[in-house]
């Protein structure tokens, strides 16, 4: 049965992906732009996940192209990641043209010896699918985390299937963006993927109106528990 990462932004989360069943987290802060390094406080409740926990290593919003006061504080949190005891970190960088960016990424899989390594979506911004799932390899990536360089992982199946080909299980090609139980069955069926990834998120109330009124908003969504157990059941009925 493919394996189940579950994307967490905030404790309720966390607890919910654990009591749903997910077989590894990504945990980050900021869900809403995408995923931003997770505090420290939520990395020290991660720790005591009985699952293996990757946490995000991107310190800001917008692109993946980065400074190199960015790059310092990336290593930083890094060996915050690794102090927390975490399992691995999930990390991308990219030059302005949308091609990888090796002379970062090799500085931080450096940093990151004995920590997991997963690929985050910058790689769905490369003009060339296969030099750049080379280009993983050679630095020790576990996994690419792509939609296939498109909106969603349903409309990127040709160049996910193309990926994993290459890959030729020299790493894993995982698949994520809008990734549900209704519709992670098809996209199976047509690339014979061992790992996928969503938030299996559910809508949440509006929250603090007065909080609302000064700018404070909350997140509309939260992973929830039953939502990660539709998404196992459809993935052990995928085989």
């Amino acid at each position: 049965m493919p394996l189940l990462e579950v994307c967490v932004g905030d404790p309720e989360s966390l607890e919910a992906a654990i009591a749903g069943g997910a077989d590894r987290i990504e945990l980050c802060s900021a869900l809403e732009i995408g995923g931003l390094t997770p505090t420290p406080g939520l990395m020290a409740l991660a720790a005591a996940a009985p699952v293996p926990v990757y946490a995000m290593v991107r310190p800001r919003g917008g692109g993946f192209v980065f400074s190199e006061p960015e790059r310092r504080a990336m290593l930083a949190d890094i060996a915050a990641i690794r102090t927390a005891g975490l399992a691995g970190v999930v990390l991308g960088a990219s030059r302005p043209d949308g091609t990888l960016d090796r002379d970062t990424l090799a500085e931080l899989a450096d940093a990151s010896a004995g920590l997991g390594l997963t690929l985050h979506r910058a790689f769905d911004l490369v003009p060339a699918i296969e030099p750049a799932v080379d280009l993983a390899v050679d630095l020790g990536f576990e996994r690419i985390l792509t939609s296939g360089r498109a909106a969603t992982a349903t409309e990127g199946l040709a160049d996910l299937a193309r990926a994993h080909a290459w890959a030729a299980g020299r790493l894993a090609i995982m698949a994520g963006s809008g990734l549900s139980a209704g519709n992670v069955g098809t996209l199976l069926a047509r690339v014979p993927l061992g790992e996928v990834h969503g938030s299996c998120s559910a809508a949440v109330g509006p929250g603090d109106a007065n909080a609302q009124r000064l700018g404070f908003g909350e997140s509309r969504r939260r992973t929830d528990a039953d939502e990660v157990r539709r998404m196992k059941a459809s993935l052990l009925e995928a085989g």
